[in-house]
C-alpha cells in the first residue's frame, strides 16, 4: 500500500500561469521554496472538451475575444511541458497533471510521472478513469460536485483495475465559503472507503487547509499563484507566496503542536510554576 512519509504538499498551478511558462517556473521554484512535495497543472485537449458551439462563443480575455482564444491561451503543448519536466527535475520536486480527456492522458504518458489525477468535474467521466487506473500509478481523486455514489462508482473502478487511489475532500467553489467546507466528511471518507484521503481546498486563507490535517488529511492539495489580482478564474481561491509558506510551515510542524497527549509539566511551565507559587 502506498505510504507517505510526511503529508503530501501539493502545489496546484493548474492555468494560473496563464500561458507564461516563465510564470510557471517562478511558481514551481516558489512550491520547492516552500516545501511543497509536487506542483500540478492541467492538460486538455480543447476541440474534446468543449464543443464548437461553446468555443465560438464571445468572450473577452487577454487571448482574444473567444472561448476558444481563451482556452487554447491558456494551455501549454509539448514544448512548455518538456521545459516543465526539466524544471521540476532540476529543483528536485514531483510534477503531474490532471488530465480532461483520453488523448490528453496519452500525450502525458511521454513524461513518466509519478501520479496521476483526477478532477473534479471529471468523477463521472467513466471511460477515462478506466484508462488512468489501467496506467496503475497512484491516482488523486478529488471529490468536489459529486454524490456518494459517483464517489462509489469511482472507487469501484480503480479497485477493479488495481490502482491505488487516495480520495480528496473538496467544494468546487471559488473561492469557498467557510460555511460549505464541511471538513468533517473527512472522517467519513475514511471509514466508508478505507484508503489515504486529503483535501483539495478553494477557500481565500490557510486554516481550513491546516485543520484538514488535524482531521486525518495525509494530502493536501492548494491552487498557487504569483498574485491573487492576476486575470484568472482560480486565482481568488490561490495562495501567494507568503500563504504558501505559513501553510507549510504549520503542517510541517503540526505533529509537534499535538504532541503525545500525555499531560506533564515541561521544563518551561516547572520554571515558571517555581517563580509563581509561593506556598
Amino acid at each position: 500500500m502506498h505510504k507517505f512519509n510526511r503529508t503530501f504538499l501539493i502545489g496546484e498551478i493548474g492555468i494560473n500561469h496563464n500561458g507564461d511558462i516563465k510564470i510557471a517556473e517562478e511558481l514551481i521554484k516558489k512550491a520547492k521554496l516552500c516545501d511543497f512535495d509536487a506542483v500540478k497543472f492541467q492538460k486538455r485537449d480543447i476541440d474534446t472538451v468543449y464543443s464548437q458551439k461553446v468555443l465560438s462563443e464571445k468572450r473577452e480575455s487577454p487571448f482574444g475575444t473567444t472561448q476558444r482564444e481563451q482556452k487554447e491561451g491558456l494551455e501549454f503543448g509539448e514544448k512548455e511541458y518538456d521545459i516543465i519536466d526539466n524544471i521540476c527535475q532540476r529543483e528536485k520536486i514531483e510534477w503531474f497533471a490532471s488530465a480532461w480527456d483520453i488523448k490528453s492522458l496519452n500525450f502525458l504518458k511521454k513524461y513518466n510521472c509519478k501520479y496521476n489525477k483526477v478532477a473534479s468535474v471529471m468523477i463521472t467521466h467513466e471511460d477515462l478513469l478506466n484508462e488512468i487506473s489501467k496506467e496503475k500509478k497512484f491516482t488523486f481523486i478529488s471529490t468536489g460536485m459529486s454524490e456518494e455514489h459517483e464517489i462509489d462508482n469511482a472507487v469501484k473502478i480503480f479497485k477493479k483495475n488495481d490502482c491505488e487511489f487516495a480520495l480528496l475532500h473538496c467544494n468546487s467553489t471559488y473561492p469557498c465559503p467557510p460555511e460549505d467546507l464541511n471538513l468533517s466528511y473527512i472522517h467519513v471518507l475514511k471509514k466508508k472507503y478505507n484508503c489515504i484521503v486529503g483535501y483539495s481546498g478553494h477557500e481565500s486563507n490557510v486554516s481550513p487547509s491546516f485543520a484538514s490535517v488535524i482531521l486525518g488529511a495525509e494530502i493536501v492539495e492548494r491552487h498557487i499563484t504569483l498574485d491573487r489580482a492576476m486575470y484568472g478564474s482560480d486565482q481568488s481561491a490561490s495562495l501567494q507566496f507568503d500563504g504558501m509558506r505559513a501553510l507549510s510551515e504549520q503542517i510541517r510542524n503540526y505533529k509537534k503542536i499535538l504532541g503525545n497527549g500525555k499531560k506533564t509539566i515541561t521544563k518551561s511551565e516547572k520554571k515558571v510554576r517555581d517563580k509563581l507559587k509561593y506556598w
